[in-house]
């Protein structure tokens, strides 16, 4: 398979980088905005979910745990949705990808409903699931606000210069869907003690809100 098959295979909603306009179909639009919405809610349940139970449920994960259960749970998703929506799973990444025209803007409000909606959905489910949460899976950081904005800026733009890489390049490795979960998984064990890192905008607040935590 070429880098270009394996670029389009991916990601197929950019195979024309310049287009501004999402798809005319309308079925193909409501595809990846449900495969975002599935993504997204697959990635917040299997991320989030180990933290709770060691939350709730003290020295039952550990910090590889956790890391593993967020690497695989993006790898999984990007195997499974990337060749419908390219697997943004994060408004970020939705962004930066018009930004450099390697997608619409107008598909961007979609995508990110749908991301949000997912991430709603997800958090909520867990709630429920394993009420009272109290804080775990909640992004707040154990360091002061400025740090926490610094460590948060430079792991988001991390995420975003791997991902553009790897998707858009034609001589990158394309591997996406594993290096994406190693990615996830280094960030992990980065910063977990700190940050709860996020770097994703739509399960962030979500998340918080979810979860039973005094801001």
């Amino acid at each position: 398979m070429s880098d270009e098959t394996l670029v389009y295979h991916l990601a197929p909603q950019h195979e024309n980088r310049n287009y501004r306009l999402c798809p005319e179909q309308g079925a193909k639009v409501v595809k990846m905005m449900v495969a975002e919405f599935i993504g997204t809610f697959i990635m917040v349940f299997g991320s989030a979910t180990t933290p709770i139970v060691d939350a709730k449920y003290p020295n039952v994960e550990t910090l590889i745990g956790k890391a593993a259960s967020s690497g695989i749970s993006v790898a999984i998703v990007i195997f499974s949705t990337g060749h419908i929506s390219g697997a943004h799973l994060n408004p970020a990444v939705t962004i930066a990808f018009a930004l450099f025209k390697n997608f619409p803007f107008a598909c961007v409000p979609l995508y990110i409903v749908a991301q949000v909606l997912g991430s709603i959905c997800a958090s909520t489910v867990l709630s429920f699931i394993f009420d009272p949460v109290q804080d775990g899976g909640v992004t707040v950081p154990t360091i002061s606000t400025s740090r926490a904005f610094i460590l948060e800026f430079v792991i988001t733009f991390i995420l975003l210069f791997v991902v553009n890489a790897m998707t858009f390049d034609s001589k990158a490795n394309q591997k996406l869907a594993a290096d994406s979960g190693w990615l996830n998984s280094i960030v992990e064990f980065s910063d977990r003690r700190t940050l709860d890192w996020s770097i994703n905008e739509s399960s962030s607040h979500i998340r918080t809100s979810t979860g039973n935590r005094k801001l």
